[in-house]
């Protein structure tokens, strides 16, 4: 999706947040432009063979208010919903208190409106379980969220002293403390299946709190760590990309590009996500 950046305004007479304010007010213009543009060309053809989208999806959207939005934790890119009784409407990079029932964390806006309708749309989700806004955050939330990125940073050496005393090749790539402290993720990568039992009972009576490690593959890695790839841009799994799709060999005879494997694959090891994007799906 296009972005109109106005930083280029010098007016003084405007503070930097009326700045912001009209930015996201005049991308959402064009946003909701190309967005019916779109939708009215799906209309006139009555189905759009590359996307798949037939004109009756258009009109089978879940009823609930329905935002995309972004979490450090074990949820990451996900949908939730803004109950009736929220009476502020939520923009874009703000950050809000949601909730599964059992749990609080903290996630900031992705999307908001039609293109969230869309999407899910396309993923053909309709009245499923997702979590729940509970609320704005607040400056003490804030305060909070620092605080427990700050006791995670921290947890980082605990973690590598105790894996190198019970000789366990784990590279740790991210920690994340759950908004509400029940839980402590710790997200890893192994050539092959780690016992780490006792590993987080130590974990567990260190830090008083549950404690879950999740094993991840060298993409993921590459997602949450970031980069510049070879293309020169920030990896397009750490900008736009929520999911992986299988890369493979065939695509490069497909598109006729060199066989060079040290310019296909990327900083993870795998072919590159971007050998996929020029290629079209039989129907």
């Amino acid at each position: 999706m296009i972005h109109i950046d106005l930083s280029f305004q010098k007016n003084a007479t405007k503070t930097t947040k009326d700045k912001e304010i009209l930015e996201s007010k005049v991308n959402d213009h064009f946003k909701y432009k190309i967005f019916d543009l779109f939708t009215n060309s799906i209309i006139n053809s009555d189905a759009c063979s590359n996307c798949k989208v037939s004109i009756n999806q258009f009109h089978t959207w879940d009823e609930r208010n329905i935002i995309e939005v972004e979490s450090e934790g074990i949820w990451g890119s996900h949908f939730c919903e803004i109950p009736e009784s929220f009476e502020k409407n939520v923009r874009v990079g703000e950050y809000l208190i949601e909730t599964d029932g059992t749990s609080f964390d903290i996630c900031k806006v992705k999307e908001v409106g039609k293109l969230v309708n869309m999407k899910r749309n396309l993923f053909n989700l309709s009245n499923e379980f997702i979590p729940i806004v509970s609320r704005l955050v607040s400056k003490k939330d804030l305060e909070k969220k620092e605080e427990n990125e700050r006791e995670a940073k921290e947890s980082k050496t605990i973690f590598r002293e105790l894996a190198a005393k019970y000789q366990l090749e784990m590279k740790l790539v991210k920690v994340h403390f759950q908004f509400d402290r029940k839980k402590l993720y710790f997200f890893y990568t192994a050539d092959g299946r780690v016992d780490f039992r006792l590993l987080a009972k130590d974990l567990a009576n260190h830090f008083k709190t549950r404690i879950e490690l999740r094993q991840i593959g060298v993409r993921d890695e590459a997602q949450i760590v970031g980069g510049l790839g070879t293309c020169g841009r920030v990896y397009c799994c750490s900008t736009f990309l929520n999911n992986f799709k299988k890369i493979q060999t065939n695509m490069i005879n497909d598109q006729n590009i060199c066989t060079n494997s040290s310019k296909l694959t990327g900083p993870c090891t795998k072919l590159k996500c971007c050998l996929s994007f020029e290629m079209v799906e039989n129907n």
